[in-house]
This record gives C-alpha cells, structure tokens and sequence, in this order.
C-alpha cells in the first residue's frame, strides 16, 4: 500500500485486551487495528452500517460477523480496501518471547517488535510450556509489589524447561536484577505485560513507512500511560532516524466520541473473531 501523504492520522482501536491475563486459552490472541480515515468518511461508514442494521445504539463486529450480514461485512472491508491494517498478537508467544527478551537482554522498546532480536524458534519451543509461562507471568506481575517475591522466583526456575539451550543464559542473578528494576518502576524497562505497547509500536512503523510520522488517535486504554508512549515515540526515532520520527503525536479518545475509532473497533473485532469464510477477505489487512 503506498501512502501519498506526507503526514498521516490514524486511529486505532484493540480488541481481545484481557490486561496481565495473558494465557487465557478462551482468548489467545489480541487484534490491534488502525485506520487511515479523515472523519466525515468514517461516519459516512457507520452510518451506511447503522442503516443497513437499523441500529441507533453501538453495535459490535459479532453484528456483522453474522451469516445473513456477510453482504455487509464484504461492503465493509472493501470500504476500507487500503486504509486500514490489522496486527496480530498471539498472547503465549508473546509471553514466551518476553521471558527471552526480559532475562536475556537489555531493556528496549523494541522488544516485541520486529526492531528487536528474533526469537521465534525458541517462541516456538516455548509457547506451549504453558506451566512455566504462567510462572514467569506471576513473578513479573509487579503491581502494588515493593520487594522481590521469592517463592516466585524459586517458582519460575522450579517450572523451567531444562532442554532449551535459549534458557540457559536466565540466571538468579539476572532475574532478581531485572525484578529489583521492574519494582523500582525503572524507565528503561518496557511494561513486560502489555502487548499493546509493541502493538502500538508495529503500528507506527507500518503506516510511517520510513517516510513519515504518523499522529495517532486510539481508544482510552490504561497500558498506554503518556510515559510509556513518550519512551516509545523516542526509541523509534532514534531507531529509523535519519527518517522522520513515527509518532508525531498521541491522543486518547472515548470511541463514542470518534466514528474513526468505532471503524477501527469493528475491524478489530472482525480479525479476532475471524471465521475460515472471511480469512480471504481480511488478508488484505493482516
């Protein structure tokens, strides 16, 4: 997709967010959806859609994903054919990849992203280990937490694979540094829990494209605290320069109160729900 202009706005929304719950197997993959709509479009879009529903309140992605709505569902996406894009994050190979990222590296936004080291193949490996992973989730699920958690600790070390070779740089000493760190609020340490930073982050790099910075309108969401984004907005402008820095500015939104972020709701929506019917028709967007 090429983008003409020089300065984009985008709006985004998520949908499968279950916050520090990340290995619920009834929800195992969070969507992060954006759109590239000025406002009178995205109205005339819900409008078309409230029509077609004869709805006057909110309606959700399961109204379009119904069988007798796949007309449209097809008008929808076609709406949005080249102005919208969809990440996809699957939660247990984030959680294994942050174990990696966490204890085997330094601290960087980047982490999660395709600007970080590749782990996939021991993501792979580990993805399933689902006792250790809860482990690791627990011990780093620091809120309201001020001292190191022991019995966590010597949990996550008792639950470890023995056989993958990528675990074996995890030491004590590294895991209680990184843990004092993490309580201590460290700036230099990204939130290990919330998928929704490097989401936001895979985001800006698509739509900047190396060309431009993009100003970002999303739907309220409490991981994305004004430190977090500005300390992410800095990483990737050093990260591209001499491109233009991605983000360009940040505002958070009531959905009610932009049709954008509703459009961006109800493709998010539609992505996690997605059905073997509609894959074909989402792929455009994925």
């Amino acid at each position: 997709m090429t983008i003409q202009s020089p300065r984009v706005e985008i709006a985004c929304d998520e949908s499968g967010f279950s916050g520090t719950n990340l290995l619920d197997p009834a929800s195992p993959v969070i969507t992060h959806a954006s759109v590239n709509l000025a406002v009178p479009e995205a109205a005339e879009v819900v409008a078309v859609l409230r029509s077609r529903f004869r709805r006057r309140v909110e309606y959700k992605s399961n109204h379009l994903l119904q069988p007798e709505q796949r007309p449209a569902l097809e008008w929808f996406l076609t709406a949005l054919r080249g102005r919208a894009h969809v990440n996809l994050i699957d939660k247990p190979g984030y959680v294994a990849a942050r174990v990696l990222e966490l204890f085997t590296e330094e601290p960087s936004y980047g982490a999660g992203t395709s600007l970080g080291r590749d782990h996939s193949e021991a993501v792979c490996a580990l993805r399933q280990r689902t006792v250790f992973l809860t482990a690791f989730v627990d011990l780093t699920r620091t809120k309201r937490l001020r001292h190191i958690d022991h019995d966590a600790i010597d949990q996550f070390f008792a639950t470890m694979p023995a056989d993958l070779p990528a675990l074996r740089e995890v030491t004590s000493a590294r895991v209680e540094e990184v843990m004092v760190r993490l309580i201590d609020g460290d700036p230099a340490y990204p939130p290990p829990l919330e998928p929704l930073v490097p989401a936001l982050a895979e985001t800006l790099l698509f739509w900047s494209a190396g060309e431009r910075s993009v100003a970002v309108v999303h739907d309220e969401q409490s991981a994305l605290t004004p430190g977090r984004v500005a300390r992410l907005g800095a990483f990737l402008a050093e990260a591209v320069f001499p491109a233009p820095p991605p983000l360009r500015s940040f505002v958070q939104v009531d959905s009610r109160d932009d049709p954008r972020v509703q459009v961006a709701d109800l493709l998010a929506g539609i992505a996690l729900r997605r059905t073997p019917k509609v894959n074909e028709s989402l792929a455009p967007y994925l």
